[in-house]
């Protein structure tokens, strides 16, 4: 069975609904982080490591919305509102700094001109966990995903428009 992620909130390849788009920035989303579900993980996964990063940010390294490591190897899901402390993640799992400055989901925030992709992705690792603090860089949790990954599943939604 092949690593796949789904999410009941949105397709691959579709516009993210307003629930899960920034409130701030001057967006006016309710910043509530997707549901997210996955399945065969490959075999030997300790741990897994969800982020959701924004390729076309206009920052020369794009934005880090959402990063959460330790997740442990019986999780399947997250449910809606996992990031956003509105559900509960699974016991053991932390989320960590993104680029906003602080931990927990930030939705889709592009300044006006054009779309752009949001990333979801889940990794499994062979390491029950990193040792990594709540203020770690999504950097950093890269540098230790890149070293500890069997195996990613990705979706993609867009947001933005020049009205937005």
């Amino acid at each position: 069975m092949a690593f796949v992620l789904t999410s009941p909130t949105f397709a691959n390849g579709a516009v993210l609904p307003q629930a899960q788009v920034y409130n701030g920035m001057g967006q006016s989303g309710q910043n509530l982080s997707p549901a997210l579900h996955w399945q065969g993980a490959p075999q030997g996964t300790k741990s897994f490591v969800v982020t959701v990063y924004d390729p076309d940010a206009p920052t020369g390294s794009g934005w880090w919305h959402w990063v959460v490591v330790n997740i442990p190897p019986t999780t399947m899901a997250l449910p809606e509102g996992a990031g956003s402390g509105k559900a509960r993640l699974p016991e053991g799992a932390m989320q960590v700094r993104t680029d906003f400055g602080t931990p927990g989901y930030g939705g889709a925030a592009p300044p006006a001109g054009r779309v752009h992709r949001y990333v979801f992705t889940v990794y499994a690792l062979d390491v029950p966990g990193l040792d990594v603090a709540p203020d770690a860089s999504p950097a950093l949790v890269g540098f230790m995903v890149h070293h500890h990954q069997l195996g990613a599943a990705s979706l993609t939604a867009l947001y933005g428009s020049a009205g937005h």
